[in-house]
């Protein structure tokens, strides 16, 4: 039971919904454009669980190993750094979770293209291989790009652009251009997420020599790029909903951003920046209700 808790505990649940957004926003738009299938639907949130998982193993490996998370964390403690899982165990756990990776893509490239669109499935299989690439070199590695302010850029387009087009994309075979300022307004807030991270750990990433986006423009900084994240975030869902409007309808999903602007204010508010863990959960949760009732808004109620 112990080291079941502690996988469960590296695998980090409480970013799961955060990660299904895109593939929720992704799976509106198809049906919008009037594609829908069950078997894409399924192994696209089974493949995107199993990268994010992939991720959260490989961050909480990473982090250790370089003594990032250490007795100042600010956050949960990690598997790694707690002790209950070993280098070796946790470095098994992510080849593991490699391989499901990589046979959920492969599934999910039959179910989406057959075996009749063989250049998008290699295009796909290219962007499932960057996909684990991405979701390794994060923490892990000298040249990690975490720790080269470079995190905030891969989760607006692995979350954002690639999430939402390209889960589209397995569904009508083909790009709409307004598809991307929902993809955009998903990006942007996935990353608003990893920004609040990076404002409570600032301190410690700092002495860490972590140098998240937060560390090298300084907190002030931060808040004021996380206000605008959430800003343009807003506004490329009211174009995209513009463009689209018919009726009252159509405006569901901006419910969502009720809770997220509230969450803006209380950030802005917040001094001790070690204070903004419970926000975290707030916004992700938030972005997935936005992704939720997005799909709402457009699809058999308009």
């Amino acid at each position: 039971m112990p080291k079941i808790k502690a996988w469960i505990n590296a695998a980090r649940l409480r970013t799961l919904p955060l990660s299904l957004s895109g593939i929720v926003v992704g799976t509106a738009l198809g049906s919008l454009y009037g594609q829908f299938h069950w078997e894409i639907f399924i192994f696209a949130l089974l493949t995107t669980i199993a990268f994010q998982v992939t991720s959260n193993f490989a961050n909480d490996y990473g982090d250790g190993v370089k003594g990032t998370d250490n007795e100042n964390r600010v956050g949960p403690k990690r598997a790694l750094q707690s002790g209950q899982l070993s280098r070796r165990e946790l470095k098994n756990g992510i080849i593991f979770s490699i391989i499901v990776c990589v046979i959920l893509v492969i599934s999910l490239l039959y179910f989406s293209f057959g075996t009749k669109n063989l250049l998008f499935s290699i295009i796909f299989g290219v962007l499932g291989i960057l996909s684990i690439w991405a979701a390794i070199k994060y923490t892990i590695g000298s040249s990690a790009y975490g720790y080269k302010g470079l995190g905030d850029l891969f989760v607006f387009l692995f979350f954002g652009l690639l999430g939402v087009m390209g889960s589209m994309f397995l569904y009508t075979k083909a790009l709409h251009t307004m598809a991307v300022f929902p993809a955009v307004a998903i990006g942007l807030l996935s990353t608003g997420v990893l920004n609040l991270n990076n404002l409570r750990d600032y301190e410690s990433d700092k002495l860490s020599n972590k140098n998240t986006l937060i560390v090298k423009m300084g907190v002030e900084n931060g808040k004021k790029y996380h206000v605008l994240l959430i800003l343009f975030s807003f506004l490329s869902m009211l174009i995209f909903t513009f463009v689209h409007f018919q009726n009252w309808k159509n405006s569901i999903h901006f419910l969502a951003f009720v809770p997220i602007f509230i969450h803006l204010y209380k950030m802005w508010n917040q001094k001790n920046t070690i204070l903004l863990d419970p926000e975290l959960k707030k916004l992700a949760l938030s972005t997935f209700l936005l992704a939720i009732l997005f799909y709402f808004s457009f699809n058999n109620f308009s």
